[in-house]
């Protein structure tokens, strides 16, 4: 649906469930990790309910002092395939043409530097300003940290004319704490847990092509 929202003039998106889906990755990753450690695997729903904060927040919580090394059995295997699986969710072409005029950042709770390197593998650079992602800011999302460091290069301060659209709670979260206009995409690869009330988004959309559509409207 179509909403009256603050004219933007800029916009940051999170990245998995919200513009790429690399779930076959992360899921294949976390349960190489877990079945190191003796858990039982999760399935894809379960991981997507359940991934949504950094690894420096969530590894600690779930796998305690040894957290280091069920990270480093993580990278080791999502590292084998997270370029080869990785796919554009549709409309994320569109979405990004529409907003071309306008400064664009990523801000993500995947590591960096895997951040950078799907971005690279898509020819995606160009098209953003910033691409901050875990442990590249003093705290992570849902903190406003990384937003407000994704918005230096681009030259304005966290406020309703930043648009921050994701897929999760944590997104909803971020988009409050720092201020920011606060966009769900619900679409089959965003994370399925409820968005709680205090957290509710500005604007709901159940495609990125709705989002294109939208946003057009209030250029």
């Amino acid at each position: 649906m179509t909403r009256t929202l603050p004219r933007p003039q800029a916009i940051l998106f999170d990245w998995d469930g919200t513009l790429i889906d690399n779930w076959d990755a992360i899921l294949a990753a976390i349960n190489e990790a877990l079945t190191a450690f003796g858990k039982p695997a999760w399935s894809r729903d379960e991981a997507m309910e359940r991934i949504s904060a950094s690894q420096r927040d969530s590894f600690p919580v779930l796998f305690g002092d040894e957290w280091e090394r069920a990270q480093a059995i993580f990278y080791a295997g999502f590292e084998k395939h997270h370029l080869a699986v990785m796919q554009v969710l549709d409309g994320a072409e569109e979405l990004l043409l529409t907003g071309a005029g306008l400064p664009m950042g990523l801000v993500s709770n995947k590591n960096g530097g895997y951040l950078r390197k799907e971005v690279a593998h898509l020819g995606w650079q160009p098209r953003f300003r910033s691409v901050i992602g875990a442990t590249d800011a003093p705290a992570d999302k849902p903190d406003p940290a990384p937003v407000r460091m994704a918005l230096e290069p681009i030259g304005l301060p966290a406020g309703p004319g930043v648009w921050f659209v994701g897929d999760s709670g944590t997104d909803m979260a971020t988009a409050r704490a720092a201020g920011c206009t606060a966009v769900l995409v619900r679409h089959a690869a965003a994370n399925p847990s409820p968005i709680p009330a205090n957290l509710a988004p500005d604007l709901t959309v159940e495609t990125l092509k709705d989002l294109a559509a939208t946003l057009a409207d209030h250029l």
